[in-house]
């Protein structure tokens, strides 16, 4: 039988939780990850509808994109709809996971699936992750080089874009003397000893560094290894804010207006009315997105497709940028795709579901 913990394990691999906003609460909200899964019961939002749903379906684990604890709770007494939800989930066994900012913030999160709906080509991250990754510049003899590599690699390290196992290697001498007490791999206490090394340089996520320095540690040969970590201002191509790609053929305003109600299924947005002619580069941010309006001008974009955008940030285009607001929940419901596809791909012993509760708490008369 499959764990809490083994799922859980899937989803973080994709949207590993150190990504997420310092605000934000995604994990393990309520259950026991050692417990088995029974069900799986997918969502955008968590309320107690939804965990009635669980429990008509059979179903343990309920996953969803919005954390049902966002804020501190101070009590349990069911005044309102999340103490009501956790209460619920709790006397029925029913954990509860949500993967929110993380998942906003990597390729194949939220922003993947909007740009995969509208069609989008050249995709990539619209305002990527600053200071997110360490260089690990270490130093083996030449016949332990591929072994330390490769344990590195296996911890994650060496990944630059599409590409992985990536490192740069500098051949060089090592100069040591053992002390009366060391155990060397090589030479003996109280003797100078040269050895020829290689200096092998890979780039590491921050958020790995514990795991990758302890596979280094564990697969080089030397009592002591030697290695340095230099924080980088690079930024992390495959984390951070928003999507921003293009359409096939470029579209004039209402044929846009027309291809996001199609692909977004959608009856009705607000929008713009200025700016360029046609439109085909497009950037995306699921859910309130305003804060990357400067992002999307910046990369060039004619088109920003987001939601939640207050009225005066409507002005902040001038023009130069269509930009389109969907609504919090149309432009994130399509996550629940993301899961569902996620844990059939590696689950086959238990029931997954989608919600079929529409959790949106905006009506439109």
């Amino acid at each position: 039988m499959t764990k809490i913990k083994e799922v859980i394990s899937v989803l973080e691999k994709l949207a590993p939780l150190a990504w997420q906003e310092s605000y934000d609460n995604a994990g393990l909200q309520t259950g026991n990850p050692k417990d088995e899964v029974e069900g799986v019961l997918i969502t955008l939002d968590c309320t107690p509808e939804v965990v009635d749903e669980a429990i008509a379906n059979n179903c343990n684990l309920i996953i969803a994109h919005h954390p049902v604890i966002f804020k501190p709770l101070k009590r349990l007494t069911g005044s309102n709809h999340v103490e009501q939800t956790i209460i619920k989930a709790i006397q029925n066994n029913i954990a509860i996971y949500a993967s929110h900012t993380n998942l906003d913030s990597v390729l194949g999160g939220v922003n993947s699936k909007i740009a995969d709906k509208l069609g989008l080509q050249k995709t990539k991250i619209l305002s990527q992750k600053k200071e997110a990754l360490i260089k690990l510049v270490t130093f083996a003899p030449k016949e332990n080089t591929e072994a330390v590599l490769q344990a590195m690699h296996e911890a994650g390290a060496g990944q630059i874009g599409d590409y992985k196992n990536c490192s740069y290697h500098a051949s060089g001498e090592g100069r040591f003397l053992p002390t009366a007490e060391a155990d060397p791999h090589i030479g003996e206490p109280g003797k100078p000893e040269k050895v020829e090394e290689d200096r092998i340089e890979v780039l590491v996520p921050a958020y790995l560094q514990g795991k990758v320095v302890d596979a280094l540690v564990a697969a080089h040969p030397y009592e002591e290894v030697a290695y340095d970590l230099y924080s980088l201002k690079n930024a992390y191509q495959e984390v951070g804010a928003g999507m921003i790609g293009e359409l096939e053929e470029a579209l004039g305003l209402e044929e846009f207006i027309s291809h996001l109600k199609t692909t977004m299924e959608i009856s009705g947005l607000k929008h713009t009315v200025s700016g360029p002619e046609k439109i085909k580069k497009v950037a995306v941010c699921g859910g309130a997105g305003s804060f990357l309006m400067s992002d999307a001008l910046k990369m060039g974009a004619d088109a920003f497709v987001t939601a939640d955008l207050k009225y005066h940030e409507y002005f902040q285009t001038e023009g130069r940028l269509h930009v389109f607001d969907l609504g919090h929940y149309e432009s994130e419901v399509f996550t629940k795709e993301i899961f569902y596809d996620l844990i059939l791909k590696n689950f086959s012993n238990f029931a997954v579901c989608l919600s079929k509760i529409n959790t949106n708490p905006v009506r439109y008369s």
